[in-house]
């Protein structure tokens, strides 16, 4: 099963267990960020990302430049339990 396949079936197996209610409200305000024209300004597959700086768990501040020196950067944003 290639990734794609694997993220298919997440999303199946994860659509089963959300209430109806709560998924209406996140398809609602995904249709409105697509509606916002969000999604043109998103950088897509190849582009590279601007320079910037944030800050870690342990909130000390580092630079994507900074880590990029120790090879290619991959960032996970955690938007919290549900």
């Amino acid at each position: 099963m290639g990734l794609q396949d694997q993220l298919n079936e997440l999303l199946t197996q994860s659509a089963k267990l959300i209430p109806a209610d709560k998924a209406a409200i996140m398809a609602n305000a995904m249709e409105k960020l697509k509606q916002s024209g969000i999604v043109d300004k998103a950088l897509g597959k190849g582009d590279k990302s601007p320079a910037f700086e944030l800050a870690n768990a342990k909130g000390t501040s580092i630079s994507s430049a900074a880590l990029l020196k120790n090879g290619p950067l991959v960032i996970s944003f955690y938007r919290g339990g549900w």
